[in-house]
């Protein structure tokens, strides 16, 4: 998969497989390619060349017998609703309580009545550990707070597979340990999930493959124990110097 903007070439040579319930971190430098790479997952961007395929479905396109040939917009919203994205920075409606932000994706996008879909935010704002917040408004939670509403607002669409951008960069340290307790139950429960991240005692514990990407290539992937402990590549051992 290659992905670029104009002549600066983001992505490239992009070759990767993730199976249901598999936890896949990424990791490297800024600039390494990781957010693009989950954007496109996302459908948030268009891939220049090669395949992209979530839960067996091409993204935004169908193969014909000649072309690939571009979904309609309906078409690629329902492939995007089995996709769950957590940006860095919340993202939420500021307008609107703990309560509406979960509520109204699944009102407006899945078409779930009004009360089944406030049930479903009740709990799921329960699950993230979030019970009796479920009133307040994004500027009355504190950042971690914001984020798990975060999490809630996607778990609510059921996806198939959960992309975290860097979930906790936006945090103060002694909020990141909360977010961090709520992706761990999701792994634990056999979410599929594709995590950037700093956080490499998270990769080391939850992650099932650990890619470690510069340049935007993949300079190596494998179990993360081995690779923290023993990396193949000198640019992969100067990186976890330096985090680690």
């Amino acid at each position: 998969m290659r992905k670029s903007y104009g002549h600066l070439v983001v992505i490239e040579h992009i070759d990767l497989d993730i199976f249901p319930g598999e936890v896949c971190c990424l990791i490297g430098p800024s600039g390494s390619g990781k957010s693009t790479l989950l954007r496109c997952i996302d459908g948030l961007e268009q891939i220049d060349r090669g395949v992209l395929k979530v839960n067996g479905e091409h993204l935004g396109y169908v193969e014909e017998e000649t072309r690939f040939r571009p979904l309609k917009r309906d078409q690629r919203r329902r492939q995007r609703a089995d996709i769950g994205m957590v940006f860095q920075n919340f993202n939420l409606f500021p307008n609107m309580t703990a309560l509406g932000n979960v509520v109204i994706g699944q009102v407006m996008t899945k078409k779930v009545p009004k009360g089944i879909a406030t049930e479903r935010a009740y709990e799921l704002l329960a699950q993230v550990g979030l019970e009796g917040r479920e009133d307040h408004y994004p500027a009355q939670l504190s950042g971690g707070q914001q984020q798990r509403v975060a999490i809630a607002r996607s778990l609510a669409m059921n996806p198939k597979v959960m992309l975290f951008d860097e979930p906790t960069s936006a945090l103060d340290p002694e909020l990141v340990g909360e977010v961090l307790d709520v992706m761990k139950k999701l792994a634990e429960g056999g979410m599929t999930m594709i995590v950037t991240t700093h956080e490499m005692g998270f990769a080391r514990e939850v992650a099932d493959t650990l890619v470690f990407m510069r340049d935007g290539v993949i300079v190596e992937m494998g179990d993360p124990r081995e690779i923290m402990a023993n990396p193949k590549e000198e640019r992969t051992r100067q990186f976890l110097k330096n985090v680690l």
